[in-house]
C-alpha cells in the first residue's frame, strides 16, 4: 500500500456482535481509517501488536478473554487509544474499564454521531509517547463532546496532528502547595511529603484544577469540560456517564494520594455538587 498520511489512521475493532462490528467499521471507514476487524479478545490483542493502531475498540463480553483482560494485555506494549464498549454502565463497570487501561467507556446501544464525537474528543488529547507503566494502566477516559448537529461533519484529526499537540509553556520553578501536597503544573510533578506520586494524565489534570481553584467548588460537569479542554464552553451537554467517569478518576486520584474521602486531607466532596480543596 502507498505511504500516505492516512496510512497512519488505523483502527482495530474487536467485537463479536456482527451488527455492531459492521457499524463500527462503517464509522471508521467514513472517517478515513483503515479498519482491522476481529471477533475475539485474543485475536484483538494480536491485531493491536501487529498493526499498532491509533484507535482500538474492545467489547467487554467476548469469547476467549474479555475486554478488561484484553485492555490490560494491550497496555503492556501499546499506547493505542482504547474505547471499551459494554451493555453495562454502572460506576463499578466504568471504574474497572478505566483501571484496565481504557481511554473511553461507551455504553451500548450507542448513536453513531455520539461515538464519532467521543473519538474526536479523545484524539484531541496528547498521545503517550511510550507504553504505559503499571502506574499508567489506569489511563484516563476523557468525557465525550456533544454529538454534532445533524447534517454537519467534522473530520477526525490526523495521527500527525495528534502527535504534534503540545501543552502551553509554564514556569518549571512554580509549585502550588496545599498542606504537604505540592504540584508543579509545568513539569506535571506531584509530591506528597517529598515523595513523588505517579498520576495519569487525567488524574493530574483533575488535581491541578482543584489546586488552582483552591476552595472554589468545581462541579463534576465543570471538571468534565476541563478534561475535554472546553472549560470556556457554556452549551455543551454533560451526561451521567461523564460524571461517573469523573468520579472514577477522582477515586483513583484519592487512592494514589492516600486521601481518605471520609476524613480528607486534600480533597473534599461537596455532596450533590462536586469537589474542592480541604480548608
Amino acid at each position: 500500500m502507498t505511504d500516505s498520511p492516512d496510512e497512519r489512521l488505523i483502527a482495530v475493532v474487536v467485537e463479536d456482535d456482527p451488527d455492531i462490528r459492521a457499524l463500527l467499521i462503517e464509522l471508521f471507514d467514513a472517517a478515513g481509517f483503515r479498519t482491522i476487524p476481529v471477533d475475539n479478545g485474543l485475536d484483538g490483542v494480536e491485531a493491536v501488536r501487529i498493526h499498532q493502531p491509533l484507535v482500538t475498540t474492545l467489547d467487554v463480553n467476548m469469547p476467549g478473554i474479555d475486554g478488561f483482560e484484553a485492555a490490560r494485555r494491550i497496555r503492556k506494549y501499546s499506547t493505542t487509544y482504547i474505547i471499551m464498549l459494554s451493555a453495562f454502565g454502572t460506576e463499578a463497570d466504568i471504574v474497572l474499564g478505566l483501571g484496565a487501561g481504557a481511554d473511553e467507556y461507551v455504553v451500548k446501544p450507542f448513536r453513531p454521531r455520539e461515538m464519532r464525537a467521543r473519538i474526536e474528543a479523545m484524539l484531541r488529547r496528547p498521545r503517550l509517547e511510550r507504553p504505559p507503566t503499571s502506574t499508567d494502566a489506569t489511563e484516563d477516559a476523557v468525557a465525550p463532546t456533544p454529538a454534532s448537529t445533524p447534517g454537519t461533519r467534522h473530520p477526525l484529526p490526523s495521527a500527525a496532528a495528534v502527535a504534534s499537540s503540545t501543552a502551553p509553556l509554564r514556569d518549571e520553578n512554580h509549585w502550588v502547595s496545599h498542606h504537604d501536597l505540592r504540584v508543579n503544573p509545568a513539569t506535571r510533578t506531584v509530591l506528597v511529603v517529598d515523595r513523588e506520586v505517579e498520576l495519569t494524565r487525567t488524574e493530574f489534570d483533575l488535581l491541578a484544577t482543584l489546586v488552582e481553584s483552591k476552595r472554589r467548588v468545581r462541579s463534576k460537569a465543570d471538571l468534565t469540560l476541563v478534561l475535554r479542554g472546553e472549560e470556556q464552553a457554556t452549551s455543551y451537554y454533560v451526561g451521567e456517564a461523564d460524571k461517573r467517569a469523573v468520579e472514577a478518576h477522582m477515586a483513583n486520584l484519592r487512592r494514589k494520594l492516600s486521601d481518605n474521602p471520609t476524613e480528607p486531607r486534600y480533597i473534599e466532596t461537596v455532596r450533590g455538587v462536586g469537589y474542592r480543596l480541604t480548608p
